[in-house]
């Protein structure tokens, strides 16, 4: 499922316009990269948890040349699936 079958699934759903659904996605995808970029967490109990998460810097070896690589420190995104939607998945 593509964004506009989303839209398409959630407007039929909810009973509004398409594009009204799509302003509603697009402001819950605009809140939750507010929020984990600041450092925040997003926590939609039983289905989700969006964070941030930070990785330390490594040293990598590259599997061409076998030459070590020093990977620096970075940010990450991490999603976490909820009990809920672990149980629909696996009851489907």
């Amino acid at each position: 499922m593509n964004k506009g079958e989303l839209v398409a699934a959630m407007a039929g759903q909810a009973d509004v316009s398409q594009a009204d659904a799509g302003r509603c996605l697009d402001a819950f995808l605009s809140t939750v990269e507010d929020e984990v970029c600041s450092g925040g967490d997003v926590n939609i109990s039983g289905y989700l948890k969006f964070s941030r998460t930070r990785r330390s810097a490594r040293t990598a070896r590259n599997p061409r040349t076998g030459e070590t690589v020093n990977v620096p420190a970075t940010n990450a995104m991490k999603v976490q699936v909820g009990s809920k939607l672990k149980a629909a998945v696996k009851a489907s």
